[in-house]
């Protein structure tokens, strides 16, 4: 992702301050975020919902792993380009739905008034905001169309990712209460988000390119990225049940607001803080003598695709947070309501074509044939980059 646009900076950095000028937004009451220790909560009520959304238009140019990234294109080593990754806790920027390529290039250039990159916690392990905001925006993204059509068959069609990707909606009796409906339909949502970041990372090990001839096999299984997406998805929860996704702009500011204060709970720590332990982690989890986008720069994965999952971490003097999403809905598992599925693609570079289609369940298995894999290489690869 991060070389998608390297090519057009230049071109055209002198648009960019002028795409992201300052615009007045409603001064909304901040939402305060839930305890992230606790199981997520319900909405007391229906609220106001913004219509339905277009598709968010891509992923945010994500953070490899490690900051201060030597770069190089085409096998040529740049050296004028880093890549710095971290960010201040306290100074996460705005939040933007759905950004285009403006938005994407001025993240690259530092312009952004949404400022992604990592940020180290004691109690989450290291949380890339651009992980945590994709799921985020897929979440409202997939809630304003389940909203509406709550127990009738549809089929959501999205890109392809070396699979033809679509969200299946089931038909089924809906719940009676409409506070019921409003409350399974965001937990739906959350939970097909997540199933979407987790299909990322597969596809991300098993070949699929955003741009032709550009891996991103260095961002497999990075240890930090589903716990960031599952994190996302819980503060979208938080969101809709407390009424944040009744237009664009009132979900835009609750992201604003909510974002700093999950990782407060999550006991974030400075910029050189999250450096020092990006320090104590070279050689082991990363190489700081590697340049992106050599896949082995990351040395450390965390294969797991579980939807309840502990941080990767060095060890810490406080116990990790336990995140969780929901799986079920009043007794009965979420898949009864909707799912995604992966249908052979025209162009799967290294995935096996399933016998009909990959489910959420096949992941696993896919992640640990990733896992063998990596292991035997690395075996051989000591110190050595690509």
């Amino acid at each position: 992702m991060i070389f998608r646009f390297i090519g057009l900076l230049l071109l055209l950095l002198p648009f960019i301050s002028f795409a992201n000028g300052q615009v007045q937004q409603p001064d909304y009451p901040t939402i305060p975020m839930a305890d992230l220790s606790l199981p997520a909560g319900q909405s007391p009520q229906v609220w106001l919902l913004t219509r339905p959304l277009p598709q968010p238009n891509g992923l945010r140019p994500c953070c490899a792993f490690g900051y201060s990234l030597k770069v190089k294109l085409f096998g040529v080593p740049v050296p004028w380009y880093q890549v710095d990754n971290v960010v201040a806790p306290t100074d996460t920027g705005k939040h933007h739905f759905n950004p285009g390529v403006m938005d994407m290039l001025s993240t690259l250039s530092g312009l952004n008034s949404e400022h992604n990159g990592l940020v180290y916690t004691r109690r989450g392990g290291f949380i890339d905001l651009a992980h945590l905001r994709d799921s985020a925006d897929n979440t409202i993204w997939l809630f304003s169309h389940i909203w509406p059509r709550i127990g009738q068959a549809t089929t959501l069609k999205l890109g392809d990712e070396l699979g033809e990707r679509e969200i299946q909606l089931f038909s089924y009796p809906p719940p009676v209460s409409a506070t019921e409906r409003y409350r399974l339909a965001v937990f739906l949502a959350a939970h097909l988000a997540f199933e979407l970041a987790a299909w990322h990372e597969v596809a991300q090990w098993y070949g699929f390119e955003s741009v032709k001839g550009f891996s991103e096999g260095v961002s497999a299984f990075s240890p930090e990225d589903l716990y960031s997406n599952l994190l996302g998805a819980r503060v979208a929860i938080d969101l809709l049940n407390a009424g944040g996704g009744a237009s664009l702009s009132r979900y835009q500011h609750a992201m604003r607001t909510m974002i700093p204060q999950a990782l407060e709970q999550l006991e974030a720590e400075s910029p050189a803080a999250t450096r020092f332990h990006f320090d104590m982690l070279d050689r082991l989890w990363w190489n700081s003598a590697c340049r992106l986008p050599d896949k082995f720069l990351l040395r450390y994965r965390n294969y797991d695709v579980s939807e309840r999952r502990l941080p990767s971490r060095a060890p810490e003097s406080v116990p990790p947070l336990w995140l969780t999403l929901p799986d079920s809905f009043n007794g009965v598992e979420l898949s009864h309501f909707g799912r995604l599925e992966i249908r052979p693609g025209r162009s799967m570079a290294r995935l096996p074509a399933p016998v009909s289609r990959y489910l959420f369940s096949d992941f696993p298995a896919l992640a640990r044939e990733a896992k063998k894999a990596d292991l035997q290489h690395l075996a051989n690869l000591h110190y050595r980059c690509n």
